[in-house]
């Protein structure tokens, strides 16, 4: 018998819920205000935004892009911080491109717990490479995804397009 081994997500599955982002502490506070790139796997800062690889991705290269304030709608963004957020969004979907170079991509929002926000109270908006047959069996049949490469692996192919 094949096994997959996938040991990141067990601090997910095993965290208090409120350390999934559905009760009082916010993950992305802490990752706006630090300066430790590395640590967050966050691949570029602006002055009202940041882009960081999502910690329980979807697919290899899922990418969340959000601002630095908490902030849990898009129709509470401001002025320059809102034309910052999408032009990261564009940023985002850039960096994949030249790095993975995907087939397609899915982009979007979650707006709300009731919506499937993780994290209701902090704006994040999803950008998830697709490749053709990117989906198989697993996900039907055994509720799991497979994803082939580690996260630091790759930040380190992804932050090399952040500042282009």
């Amino acid at each position: 018998m094949d096994r997959l081994h996938a040991y990141w997500r067990i601090p997910y599955i095993e965290a208090p819920k409120d350390q999934k982002g559905n009760g009082h502490e916010n993950p992305f506070v802490e990752m706006a205000k630090s300066d430790d790139l590395k640590k967050y796997h966050i691949l570029w800062k602006g002055k009202y935004s940041f882009i960081v690889m999502n910690k329980y991705p979807y697919n290899c290269g899922h990418l969340l892009v959000l601002p630095l304030r908490e902030v849990s709608d898009i129709e509470k963004l401001e002025g320059a911080e809102k034309a910052e957020f999408f032009d990261a969004v564009i940023k985002a979907k850039r960096i994949l491109r030249k790095a993975m170079n995907p087939d397609a991509f899915n982009v979007g929002f979650n707006l709300g717990a009731k919506a499937g926000a993780g994290i209701p109270t902090h704006l994040h908006c999803h950008v998830v490479p697709r490749w053709d047959g990117d989906t198989n069996f697993m996900p039907v049949i055994a509720d799991t995804r497979v994803l082939p490469q580690a996260m630091d692996t790759l930040w380190e192919k992804l932050i090399k397009y952040a500042d282009e």
